[in-house]
């Protein structure tokens, strides 16, 4: 296939200038997949009606703890398939339960609480793979192994199965040997690596601060106890970009680690981790509420009365700190790291520099559960589709691309774009399930166009809760290499109001995405100082501006802040994108303004094929 040709203007960097982030992130960490083998089901030639071994049959297979017996839940809607399973893993000792309605799984799964899901692929209404995608989902039961017992035997179906969030898949029919085989190994593989996501939480040899990923797993440990209480809190050096520019990076990282000593020391018995350059997090999970703000006054005051460096370098540091009180209310330890992150914006300008988490407004609760109920009746009814609208380069060029658009197809066949629902979800577990379901379509789609030597690349929303979530960067990177897709042919597009909220956590994402080469674009942008300092803080290739910016050649003031944009952008490596364009005019001078690519009504409308002729393409 020969090479992607990547036209662009004179002005703009080179065309992989974004790979410069590569050299930054952190070296991938090896892994011990050291595992017991066991032995892979294989079809059987000829066997109508498995018998059930005898007790001591099952006994030469495994021995179960009968003071922690394995529990196992079954989904299948065919009762003599179930009552088979059953049979044969109760018959070693398991506890098992049969769930025969797709719609009750994640109740019995709170419930029951078993060690491994065995579930039948295909089913009516929703099927396994919807199923999965609803448990991975679930922060309290997103590490529980699925097993899928299926007779489809189309390895291509099977590969998408696994790269889908499955565990293993067993083929029908089964014998009862292999599935109890199978279902010990799995489960005694979960329990363990459950003992270590529970573990005391690692300190750094080095620094002295905890590991970031213990820090969040504590975190989680906590906000699942029955009663949690305790505080959060992001502690952030101001002039952090200053300071890097004046000291250097070598001193401008000595600095960092003797500030992160001193707020272990000022932190006591509270474990304090450090979440990027400039940014760390305390978890006091014995701090009582009213006690929380004098400690986090302690804390700012305790790192402005240390001077560190020596002669010319000497610094006073300057904190801002983000206040969250723990509470049943956060779901997971994803939730209160984005409240904690809302509050250190507001801390960013609190004349104290301290600020409380505010939770915001909740919709309506009728308006929020009927939004809910829709999308979940249209994922079990498969009535979500994928629109694109091509991207096209100002200065010509035959490189496919297109943005990705979310649709729902209501009960009454009317279409309904994205922001007529999604916004009623907010915080919604549902939000992970719908972003999920969109970025297995699009690797679908592209995987069938390199299949075809069509390459093209696809920009697609994401909402940062959904990638902050455990795995998610795991699963992204696993489903990529399963469909054979090269990184760059997937541009992950968030919001700029999202990003803003949650900077550390998007940062963290990107640092694993960004060596496999899929790229990011910062959409919905706006000028202002939080804003700029985002540019170069993620790990950007793209850069889209808001509509707002579609008609400045009316406005000399929008105008003028348009071109500072462009300019600020440029400087920082990216390629800027013109956002809903509808007339000539102001694609031209758009065009006039450098920009690179432009969008919108002008180009194409949204469509649901990706025919577009870029190659004649006239703007």
């Amino acid at each position: 296939m020969p090479p992607i040709r990547h036209p662009r203007r004179t002005e703009t960097p080179p065309p992989h200038y974004w790979r410069r982030w590569v050299g930054d992130a952190p070296p991938a960490v090896a892994v011990d997949l050291t595992e017991t083998v066991v032995e892979a089901a294989q079809p059987v030639e000829s066997l109508e009606a498995p018998a059930v071994p005898s007790p001591a049959e099952m006994q030469a297979v495994v021995a179960v703890d009968p003071a922690n017996p394995f529990r196992v839940l079954i989904v299948e809607d065919d009762p003599s398939q179930a009552a088979f399973a059953e049979s044969v893993l109760a018959g070693t000792g398991m506890q098992t339960l049969t769930v025969d309605q797709p719609t009750g799984l994640i109740a019995a799964m709170q419930s029951f609480r078993p060690d491994l899901v065995l579930m039948d692929l295909h089913m009516p209404g929703l099927d396994g793979m919807a199923l999965t995608n609803r448990i991975r989902a679930h922060e309290q039961l997103m590490h529980t192994p699925v097993v899928f017992l299926t007779g489809d035997p189309d390895p291509e179906r099977q590969y998408e199965v696994l790269a889908g969030g499955a565990d293993d898949f067993l083929s029908k029919p089964i014998r009862p040997r292999h599935l109890v085989a199978a279902v010990m190994s799995r489960v005694q593989r979960a329990r363990r690596q459950a003992q270590n996501r529970v573990r005391p939480p690692q300190a750094n040899p080095f620094t002295g601060l905890v590991e970031r990923g213990d820090l969040v797993a504590l975190l989680g440990n906590t906000l699942h106890a029955e009663a949690p209480r305790g505080a959060l809190m992001f502690v952030e050096v101001a002039g952090a970009e200053r300071l890097r520019e004046r000291l250097g990076y070598a001193a401008y990282e000595a600095l960092m680690i003797d500030a992160g000593q001193r707020l272990r020391g000022l932190s006591e018995q509270h474990p304090v981790a450090r979440l990027n350059d400039h940014a760390f997090v305390i978890l006091a999970p014995t701090l009582p509420g009213a006690a929380a703000a004098v400690f986090a006054q302690a804390l700012r005051d305790g790192l402005a009365q240390q001077t560190f460096g020596e002669g010319h370098d000497a610094v006073r540091l300057r904190a801002s700190i983000g206040l969250v009180a723990l509470d049943p209310g956060f779901a997971d330890a994803g939730a209160a790291l984005d409240a904690a992150e809302r509050a250190l914006r507001a801390a960013r300008v609190a004349p104290t520099g301290i600020a409380d988490y505010v939770a915001p407004a909740p919709a309506a609760p009728e308006q929020a559960q009927s939004a809910a109920d829709q999308v979940r009746d249209a994922l079990a009814e498969n009535r979500f589709e994928l629109a694109y609208q091509p991207i096209v380069a100002v200065a010509g060029g035959d490189e496919p691309q297109y943005q990705t658009l979310l649709r729902l197809r209501g009960s009454d066949g009317q279409l309904r774009v994205a922001a007529q629902f999604l916004p009623a979800l907010d915080n919604n577990a549902l939000l992970a399930e719908i972003d999920h379901w969109v970025l297995e379509r699009v690797l679908d789609t592209l995987q069938g166009r390199y299949h075809d030597q069509r390459p093209l690349r696809l920009f697609v929303p994401q909402s940062p809760r959904s990638l902050s979530r455990d795995d998610y960067a795991d699963w992204l990177l696993g489903a990529l290499e399963v469909h054979g897709l090269p990184g760059r042919a997937l541009v992950i597009d968030v919001r700029l109001d999202d990003a803003l909220i949650h900077t550390v956590t998007l940062q963290q994402f990107c640092q694993r995405m960004i060596r496999a080469g899929v790229q990011f674009c910062l959409s919905q942008y706006e000028c202002g100082d939080e804003a700029e300092a985002l540019l170069a803080q993620l790990p950007l290739g793209y850069l889209r501006l808001s509509a707002r910016y579609a008609n400045a050649q009316a406005s000399p003031t929008l105008r003028d802040e348009m071109r500072g944009v462009i300019d600020r952008a440029h400087r920082q490596g990216l390629l800027v994108i013109g956002h809903q364009i509808e007339d000539p005019q102001a694609a031209a001078y758009l065009w006039m303004s450098g920009i690179d690519f432009i969008q919108g009504n002008l180009v194409q409308r949204a469509g649901g094929d990706l025919e577009f002729d870029f190659h004649s393409a006239v703007l």
